[in-house]
């Protein structure tokens, strides 16, 4: 697995906190764990968001005639 290098900054007392308690060779492992934990926990949130729009029946009504507004009249090989 490749991996980049990410430059953060963090407020002194939480530093010392997690140099203090955290051995220098289980930060970046600690670190990575925590991130994916948050990131998966968004994308989940999103997936969840989207699984509801996607069921929202008078949305998907307005998006077809939006759709049709937009199209009504157009020849697709018209150019401006």
């Amino acid at each position: 697995m490749s991996s980049a290098k990410l430059l953060i900054s963090l407020p002194d007392e939480l530093s010392a906190r997690f140099r203090a308690l955290v051995p220098r060779s289980q930060r970046s492992q600690l670190i990575r764990k925590l991130i994916k934990k948050e990131i998966d926990k968004r994308e989940q949130a999103l997936y969840d968001c989207a699984i509801v729009v996607e069921k929202d029946c008078a949305l998907n009504k307005d998006m077809e005639n939006w759709t049709t507004i937009l199209n009504d009249g157009l020849d697709s090989n018209e150019t401006w």
